[in-house]
């Protein structure tokens, strides 16, 4: 995410490391690298303006040019600096109404509102135990009703069924009622795609938006729109009063542009971001975590709230006394723990969210990837569960076996048994006295591993 952003000021960070002393010709020629790197990534010239001249300001203080690590005070400007043009804090959905909560959810098309709408519903039921109905106005894109049907029982949402013929208000004033009637916590209203300058499209949407009165009405935007997507914002928020705005596919935007323009100009908060396509894809924005991840920090804050939902803890807890006990780890155990990871996102959304993770080596990067987890997860479903246990037993013509079944090389194979046999090493000396000191010694013998 934002790779192209998060590459050009952390490499000109690192530089500004290397000085011995700070003066403002350095700093200077920092500023102009930031100011690129921030254009480059597709950021709104006034935000570019306001974010090098609040950091030039605070950066040839006194504080920072005698600080005694000046790198480090520039550092923290940046990042305070990102922090504030996205928003400060996490802005959350404000629900505090009589039930139903009516959320509206606008934008342009392919913008991934449907898919938007059934992520938050399963965001509001997993996280916030919230009943929640789904209702689509879209009355244009053949099957966008019986799309959010299936994305609803996907996630355990209840979805309007709508009758042939009716016009988007009036489903939304039955959407209203039903949610009423079902006593629903919250309604989730998915709009039909519109251009702003489609003057009776947006009547539309201004109609249906006064029939439902929505506590939160949302602009779904597609972050690699870049600045495109910042002036549809403007314009929606123009004609809707948006409470906020949530940016999707930006697990595949290298830019960064839309994050930070956003909230400086339509004045509104960003209330997630989408990072993937799985219904459980959606984060709440947190513009610090964000900022940190930009510089190469990582998200740690983000990571364990991740592995404290999705990690089964009965099973790490029955790994961690089989380990303490002596007994031996095996291959079901590793597949048991990379499938953990992939609840997480896989390995590369794992690095992320890791400090340091941005000064690997592209050569480390590639070795780190979701396509050999799983590829190591199908030569090990391709073993008997007596392989699995006694790995060591798998030689010849099992080796060639288990390579069929798994569409793989034997060589591949015997990277696997290699880089596992390793692990089995290391996974020893958690168990015993300083296991986690150990660990971090046994780490470093385990070359080109890919886990």
């Amino acid at each position: 995410m934002f790779d192209t952003l998060s590459e050009r000021l952390q490499s000109t960070l690192r530089r500004l490391r290397g000085e011995g002393r700070f003066t403002e010709e350095n700093i200077s020629d920092a500023l102009r690298d930031v100011r690129r790197a921030l254009l480059e990534a597709d950021v709104a010239l006034p935000v570019v303006k306001q974010f090098v001249d609040r950091v030039r300001t605070q950066a040839v203080g006194q504080e920072v040019l005698q600080s005694l690590s000046p790198a480090q005070a520039v550092i923290k400007l940046v990042h305070d600096a990102l922090v504030d043009a996205m928003g400060v804090r996490n802005d959350a959905l404000d629900l505090s109404v009589r039930p139903p909560a009516v959320i509206l959810l606008a934008g342009l098309q392919g913008s991934g509102k449907t898919t938007t709408t059934a992520k938050l519903a399963r965001f509001l039921i997993e996280r916030h135990g919230k009943k929640v109905l789904l209702a689509s106005v879209d009355i244009y894109r053949p099957a966008a009703m019986d799309q959010l049907a299936k994305l609803a029982r996907d996630v355990g949402a209840n979805c309007l069924s709508v009758p042939a013929g009716q016009a988007p208000v009036d489903i939304a004033r039955a959407a209203l009622e039903e949610a009423r009637r079902q006593v629903q916590d919250v309604l989730i209203v998915d709009s039909a795609g519109r251009l702003h300058v489609d003057e009776e499209m947006m009547a539309e949407i201004r109609a249906i938006h006064a029939v439902v009165s929505p506590i939160e009405t949302l602009f779904v935007v597609d972050a690699m729109t870049g600045q495109d997507a910042v002036k549809a914002a403007a314009a929606f928020n123009a004609a809707l009063s948006l409470t906020g705005v949530v940016l999707t596919k930006a697990d595949g935007d290298a830019r960064g542009g839309a994050a930070l323009s956003v909230r400086h100009v339509t004045g509104k908060p960003i209330k997630f971001i989408g990072m993937g396509e799985r219904t459980d894809a959606l984060e709440p924005f947190h513009p610090d975590r964000l900022a940190s991840r930009i510089l190469g920090m990582g998200d740690v804050l983000t990571l364990v709230e991740e592995a404290q939902r999705k990690v089964d803890q009965k099973q790490a807890q029955k790994l961690a006394q089989k380990l303490s006990k002596g007994k031996g780890f095996d291959l079901e155990d590793f597949r048991d723990q990379i499938l953990q990871m992939n609840q997480m996102g896989g390995l590369s959304a794992i690095l992320d969210k890791l400090p340091g993770a941005a000064a690997l080596s592209a050569n480390a990067r590639e070795q780190i990837n979701d396509k050999q987890t799983k590829q190591i997860v199908a030569i090990i479903d391709s073993m008997t569960p007596h392989e699995r246990r006694y790995p060591d037993i798998v030689r010849g013509s099992r080796k060639v076996r288990i390579s069929n079944g798994s569409g793989t090389k034997v060589q591949e194979v015997n990277r696997l048994l290699k880089q596992f046999a390793q692990m089995q090493k290391m996974m020893k000396r958690v168990g015993k006295k300083g296991g986690v000191r150990n660990l971090a010694r046994a780490l470093k013998g385990v070359s080109g591993a890919p886990f």
